[in-house]
């Protein structure tokens, strides 16, 4: 017997979809049928008009509103739920699916606060199924050549890293109206963190620094539409970020060593190629790597763990990771000092040589009733 069938799962992981909004509509539905081990079976949302308008498109027989998440949970009719609900929304559905030994890939940070991140862990400690955080750069090839890059020393000692990552967010759209949990620090400052992490491969000391600014006439709600934070690292190495809502685009990071340094820009988006700008001594090279599917990569990828009982590389603890460094931004913000953060080690790191995916890009349909966060 073949480990999919022990594991009372068809040759494809048949998933719902929780949360119809812009990510889920032009990021990772459309990438589904295309990871080959993959299908739709269910779509969650609250909107009926919703509902019916994507079933029809692609073809699934099962909708369900949020009130009916339990009955979808006791179908049938899934293996697993992708969950692109608001950020304090994922242990509200994340622990009654492991409960009921559902696979959950959870959009990313894993919940807005470290305590509820481990609700989560904790479930998924107790339960037959496997849980992942939707990391989707952990598949993307320039960022895994990066990653390669900086562990065979071309870079030399890593010192410093720099990143801009802005986006001019609608104020009608829902990231501007539900507070902190829903602005930059949460939404977007996940990126260059965990880019921090897996490029240096070690976790942040302590927020030495971080100042909010609201710019007036922003028309967004009561947060910091900017935030820039300065982390100490091991061996004292300095790592900074600014995430905005408030400024024209920006999508970049450097990272800087003693040899060398790479400039990624774009660095953390999708729909087009991650771009290298290398510089070793004093020769110069450049790369852009070509476009990838990274929702439906990532989504091969879980789907390939769970049908060959492997466990996934961003699980609970990567998640909590960036939880941890989060919550010290936010003490920082409101305390105006250095925070030192509590004692933590990740016990697995990104293996580059195993999770890059290829899968090419695919091209979205129009969304219904969801707007991407600039309204666009």
């Amino acid at each position: 017997m073949s480990i999919a069938a022990a594991l009372g799962l068809t040759k494809k992981v048949r998933y719902a979809v929780v949360g119809a909004g812009d990510i889920t509509q032009s990021a990772m539905m459309p990438g589904i049928a295309h990871t080959g081990n993959s299908e739709l079976t269910a779509i969650v949302t609250g909107d009926p008009e919703k509902a019916k308008a994507l079933a029809d498109h692609y073809g699934v027989k099962h909708t369900y509103a949020y009130e009916q998440f339990d009955q979808l949970l006791a179908s049938g009719e899934i293996d697993a739920v992708y969950l692109g609900t608001p950020n304090w929304r994922h242990a509200e559905f994340a622990i009654p699916a492991l409960k009921a030994g559902i696979h959950v890939l959870s959009e990313k940070p894993l919940e807005i606060s470290v305590e509820q991140a481990e609700t989560i862990r904790a479930a998924a400690d107790v339960s037959t199924a496997k849980l992942m955080v939707a990391y989707r750069l952990h598949f993307e090839p320039g960022t895994l050549d990066a990653i390669d890059r900086i562990r065979k020393g071309e870079l030399g000692d890593l010192i410093a890293f720099t990143s801009c990552f802005t986006q001019k967010v609608d104020p009608a759209n829902h990231r501007a109206q539900n507070g902190v949990e829903a602005g930059p620090l949460f939404d977007m400052a996940p990126y260059p963190i965990n880019a921090i992490r897996y490029l240096f491969g070690a976790e942040p000391l302590a927020v030495e620094a971080a100042v909010g600014t609201r710019q007036a006439g922003n028309g967004l709600g009561d947060f910091d539409d900017t935030v820039a934070v300065t982390l100490r690292m091991p061996g004292d190495k300095l790592a900074q970020f600014t995430v905005s809502y408030f400024a024209n685009a920006v999508d970049s990071l450097i990272i800087a060593g003693t040899k060398g340094s790479i400039h990624m820009s774009p660095a953390f988006g999708f729909g087009e190629g991650i771009a290298q700008h290398r510089r070793v001594g004093e020769d110069k090279s450049e790369q852009t790597f070509k476009a990838t599917d990274q929702f439906g990569g990532e989504l091969r990828y879980f789907s390939d763990c769970i049908l060959n009982d492997r466990d996934p590389e961003p699980d609970a603890e990567e998640g909590i990771a960036d939880l941890r460094v989060i919550e010290g931004i936010v003490r920082a913000l409101k305390s105006g000092q250095r925070e030192d953060l509590p004692p933590f080690q990740r016990m697995r790191r990104i293996d580059p040589g195993s999770q890059v995916q290829t899968l090419g890009a695919v091209s979205p349909p129009k969304n219904v009733n969801a707007s991407s966060p600039t309204g666009k």
